[in-house]
């Protein structure tokens, strides 16, 4: 179902919907709602001098307290190199603390602080509100099929560690 206010809200999907230019109009979509889904907390993460990366590392430290380095690293696909780099920052800044395993010390655990806290809740807000709009507009049975379609672009053996996200709440 399209939204409702767009300018294609007469389109509805192809019943060929697996040619080019159906799925150009997907890429394009996923592109630009990302894109827009995003920009309203950029801003605010700018002045902090932080960027999406840290926001994604804040939010899935705030998800998991106490997640693991490696297990991050996992999740968010990155390098290490990389993932040192924006730790490095949001412990800087006091967002993020650092722990020892209690039955390995060698391993980082990592956990938001309070300033941590807000800020992740602050910027979820943000994005909750836009996309509960979208979701409102689309209606239930969209939101379904859009789950199923971004499911299904995460590799199989990927999908348990999504699914154990939602059962942490």
């Amino acid at each position: 179902m399209a939204v409702q206010n767009s300018p294609d809200a007469y389109r509805g999907a192809s019943p060929l919907f697996l040619r080019e230019p159906e799925i150009r109009r997907g890429v394009e979509l996923l592109y630009f709602g990302y894109s827009h889904l995003y920009r309203g907390i950029d801003e605010g993460l700018a002045k902090q001098g932080l960027g999406r990366a840290h926001h994604r590392s804040l939010y899935f430290i705030a998800r998991q307290p106490d997640i693991m380095v490696s297990e991050l690293l996992r999740l968010l696909g990155i390098t290490k190199q990389s993932l040192g780099r924006v730790l490095g920052d949001l412990t800087e800044q006091g967002l993020i603390e650092t722990r020892p395993g209690r039955e390995d010390r060698r391993q980082r655990l990592l956990r938001v602080t309070p300033a941590g806290a807000a800020l992740e809740a602050e910027l979820f807000e943000a994005l909750r509100e836009r996309l509960s709009v979208a979701y409102a507009q689309a209606g239930q049975g969209a939101v379904t099929g859009f789950w199923n379609v971004l499911e299904g672009l995460i590799p199989p053996e990927e999908r348990q560690r999504i699914a154990d996200l939602q059962r942490q709440g």
